[in-house]
């Protein structure tokens, strides 16, 4: 009947989704094929409801945790009166010193799939009736698990003899006879050795039950409620900070420190938030004559130009990672577009420096009869290094190269740009696809006829476009009062560096 299952105490396992409910059987409706659990747990938590009710489709897996004696069903079947509210506790009845029976509660920390000795004896007694289809299918699929679990039991029932509770009630020896006692000791090891069955207990099965998520969201919970510090949760990591960062975080300070007796037509940043202005090309002109007259030449300038923009260069061609002497079969082209300007004669100064950075550097400068006498001077200099020199657009490489350095305009010969010359130079670095770098080019947009990737600006930036690229600032050794004297409030932008970015504000 389906009354012989009521009382008993089952884990039913409803999947994913439900979960793992633990409880007494409470009801058995063989019509509905349901099944009705009192004081249940979900995954080891106790429920809000007295009592849940599942269907057999709902129904993953069913274990019987312990079924009630004929003697101790009338005890434990009452769910409302006896029950202990733990699932996997179960009653059990023990001789008390007088010799009548009295209900023993066994405590357990967490549910436990171990059948008692007494549950091997009731089970074999009991009988299914054809018409118990509803928990049949369940009951016996468990039947040899519980018959495996025999010889464990006892060997548990020995352990927990030496252990018990504080509050429960053990038999004193002075009040048992010996015959008594020598049942408890046939109880605890009258098996034969070889009916102990191999199988361990599943600890994994049962610490599954326990849903620590839901113990820590509690914890978080009281901890915010109360005020007291988180400790988080497991899947929480501590935030670590690295010993360049700050731990406060703040936004980029914008100050100024440099200021131009003209309001500029645009400005620029640099990396730590200092606000650079630019200036106008007759400012720009006035304060190198200044500088040139306080003794800062144009050959220092030169100099000074042509070291910033091949340590400019040699950065963009790879740094240390492709300028190493394990890399010589690596070795970076550089195609150097000069003309017969002051421009061409810094461009010259920044190939000679590539040249001794072992990098091949290609010249282009027309043929004209009489040059500046600081063209002349850097090309004698730059004659003596590995640099090769060429004046027809013929002789330049027809492969891209690494780098292309523009230096063919100037702010003032606006008349080369019709040369045939300039223009087959023009269209020649315009098909290579090589990436460009301008070293101080022109304001009007107009006069750049190939669009650089990087401009490098000199002392203070000009106001430039778009097709000037990203901007790059060098310092080319102008002191702090020839900036005052041209009406500059000047302090250095560089810091620790000779050439910085710029952003666009």
């Amino acid at each position: 009947m389906a009354t012989d299952w009521l009382g008993s105490i089952v884990s039913i396992n409803c999947g994913e989704s439900l979960g793992v409910y633990q409880g007494r059987v409470s009801a058995v409706d063989q019509v509905s094929q349901t099944i009705s659990l009192t004081r249940p747990f979900h995954n080891g938590v106790k429920c809000l409801v007295p009592e849940v009710t599942f269907r057999a489709g709902d129904i993953t897996e069913l274990k019987i945790l312990e079924i009630p004696g004929p003697g101790d069903s009338r005890q434990c079947g009452d769910s409302q009166q006896m029950d202990t509210g733990i699932p996997g506790v179960g009653c059990q009845v023990g001789p008390s010193q007088n010799g009548t029976g009295k209900i023993l509660k066994k405590p357990s920390s967490a549910p436990q799939n171990i059948p008692r000795r007494t549950d091997m004896k009731t089970s074999q007694d009991i009988v299914i009736s054809p018409q118990q289809q509803c928990s049949k299918s369940y009951m016996d699929r468990h039947m040899e698990t519980l018959n495996q679990s025999k010889g464990f039991r006892r060997r548990h029932n020995s352990w927990s003899s030496s252990s018990r509770h504080p509050n429960q009630v053990t038999p004193k020896k002075s009040g048992l006879k010996n015959g008594q006692m020598k049942s408890k000791d046939d109880e605890c090891f009258g098996d034969d050795i070889d009916e102990i069955p191999d199988t361990d207990f599943d600890f994994e099965g049962n610490l599954a039950l326990f849903d620590k998520a839901a113990v820590f969201e509690e914890i978080e919970t009281y901890e915010r409620r109360s005020g007291t510090r988180s400790r988080g949760t497991p899947s929480e990591k501590p935030t670590r900070y690295r010993h360049d960062e700050n731990i406060l975080e703040s936004e980029p300070i914008v100050y100024r420190r440099i200021v131009v007796p003209q309001n500029p037509h645009k400005e620029f940043c640099t990396d730590s938030g200092l606000v650079v202005p630019s200036v106008s090309y007759e400012l720009h002109k006035k304060l190198l004559s200044v500088a040139e007259k306080h003794g800062l030449t144009l050959e220092r300038r030169l100099e000074m130009t042509g070291v910033c923009a091949s340590q400019m260069a040699l950065s963009l061609l790879g740094g240390p990672n492709r300028l190493n002497p394990k890399n010589v079969h690596q070795r970076p082209t550089v195609a150097l577009l000069c003309g017969p300007h002051v421009k061409g004669a810094q461009g010259i100064s920044c190939g000679r420096h590539l040249s001794n950075h072992d990098v091949h550097v290609i010249l282009f400068l027309p043929n004209f009869v009489k040059m500046l006498e600081s063209i002349t001077n850097e090309l004698n200099l730059f004659s003596k290094t590995q640099g090769q020199q060429v004046s027809s657009v013929k002789d330049l490489p027809a492969t891209p190269v690494d780098l292309v350095i523009n230096c063919l305009d100037c702010h003032e010969n606006a008349f080369l740009r019709d040369q045939p010359w300039y223009k087959a130079v023009v269209d020649w670095a315009n098909q290579n696809r090589a990436p460009v770098l301008s070293i101080d080019p022109p304001i009007s947009e107009m006069e750049l006829g190939i669009d650089a990737k990087w401009s490098l600006a000199l002392g203070l930036p000009l106001p430039l476009g778009e097709r000037a690229g990203r901007v790059y600032l060098c310092d080319i050794g102008i002191p702090q009062k020839v900036f005052q004297e041209v009406g500059i409030n000047y302090h250095s932008p560089f810091g620790c560096k000779f050439v910085i970015p710029l952003h666009s504000t």
